[in-house]
């Protein structure tokens, strides 16, 4: 392998977010969506090069750095955009608040489904907006599905907005095309704005799958759609905060730079540097750390299927697998799992009450002592 993922880096439990958590505790960080992994040599080489320069004052967005997006895009997903098109952001999240207050009014309904990434619970009511929830169909064993009855009731005579998680976090599916085309349909027959998370499209686990952006499905679907990306979760650089919203329509982009204005910080140049870096010369780390993850994937897989009364959702992109141990009937499943060494996702975060949330882009040998605590934590259990 031409890059090391299994050696574990180095963290600073001072300012690491993820490993400070559990300082000074027997307990594997195996939560929040950060990769242990060394974010790729072409992306670190570029940050020392333009920390050389010694100089940090404001910056933009160049002409090569929006050059790379585009051919991104148009490489990955056969997906024309204009530069224009473009809303550089200090991360994804900060897109979401912001799409929040440009769309409708205060009081208008913003639609979710459930379980789903905590801030899309969080953000609608911090903005004024009326959080409005529908939960997906199926389940672990059988699938997880966007069910057109559920997602067709759930959408009120205020509803304006709907905030889409495409590839789906926590349950690791990527919506088929014709999922997303029942979503889009449903939305603009009732004129409902669509914000689609797509932060996970190059995350791509299933060998036979392709990530479809929303937008693509056609002129007046794009014209109705906000499209968030990212390169932080794909290699890794979340703490350089720089991510960006495809607005192909004027309108709408135009009422969304507006509600940024004042509340929203240029992006940091360091982090422009590294979004250059990852899409233009991460490819070869890219292809390696698929390969890594789908080992892991498939080591877990071949676990949780030992444990009585857990079930694990098929994951199709993303490095986050969902876990079902509800049959286990813990009073606090995540805390039941601390106390046995292994540091989860509470599923009543992401309105999923009775399941864990399980980063698995660690090494295979830490990877290996979790899945031993976690049998350890459903033996205790049973």
């Amino acid at each position: 392998m031409a890059f090391d993922f299994e050696t574990v880096a180095p963290r600073n439990l001072e300012d690491s977010l993820k490993w400070s958590k559990y300082r000074d505790r027997d307990i594997l960080p195996m939560w929040v969506a950060d990769m242990d992994y060394r974010s790729p040599p072409a992306v670190i080489e570029a940050l020392k090069d333009r920390i050389d320069q010694g100089v940090f004052g404001y910056g933009g967005p160049t002409g090569s750095q929006t050059e790379i997006v585009l051919e991104t895009l148009q490489r990955e997903f056969k997906w024309t955009v204009k530069p224009e098109w473009l809303v550089w952001l200090p991360g994804l999240v900060s897109g979401l608040s912001v799409t929040c207050r440009a769309v409708g009014k205060p009081g208008d309904g913003v639609l979710v489904n459930t379980p789903v990434y905590p801030p899309f619970l969080k953000i609608p009511g911090l903005m004024d907006r009326s959080l409005e929830t529908f939960p997906l169909g199926g389940d672990n064993v059988n699938g997880w599905t966007m069910d057109r009855r559920r997602f067709t009731a759930g959408i009120s005579s205020k509803t304006s907005l709907f905030l889409l998680c495409h590839p789906h976090n926590p349950v690791g599916r990527m919506w088929t095309e014709d999922e997303l085309a029942t979503m889009a349909d449903e939305c603009l027959s009732k004129r409902v704005i669509i914000c689609s998370d797509e932060i996970h499209n190059q995350l791509v686990l299933d060998s036979n799958r392709r990530h479809r952006p929303l937008a693509t499905l056609g002129p007046e679907v794009a014209a109705r759609t906000i499209t968030l990306l990212a390169p932080s979760k794909t290699f890794n650089v979340p703490g350089l905060g720089c991510s960006l919203a495809v607005i192909p329509d004027d309108s709408l982009r135009r009422r969304f730079e507006v509600a940024a204005l004042g509340i929203v910080p240029h992006v940091n140049v360091l982090g422009l540097v590294a979004a250059e870096a990852c899409w233009r010369n991460g490819g070869p780390w890219l292809l390696e750390l698929i390969r890594y993850l789908r080992g892991n994937h498939d080591y877990l897989k071949s676990r949780v299927a030992q444990w009585e009364g857990v079930t694990m959702a098929e994951v199709e992109a993303t490095y986050l697998a969902w876990l079902d141990v509800r049959s286990l009937e813990l009073k606090d499943p995540a805390a039941h799992f601390e106390n046995h060494g292994v540091g989860l996702s509470d599923g009543r975060e992401f309105g999923g009450s009775g399941f864990v949330r399980l980063n698995f882009g660690c090494s295979r040998s830490l990877l290996i002592e979790g899945c031993n605590r976690l049998q350890e934590a459903i033996d205790a259990a049973m």
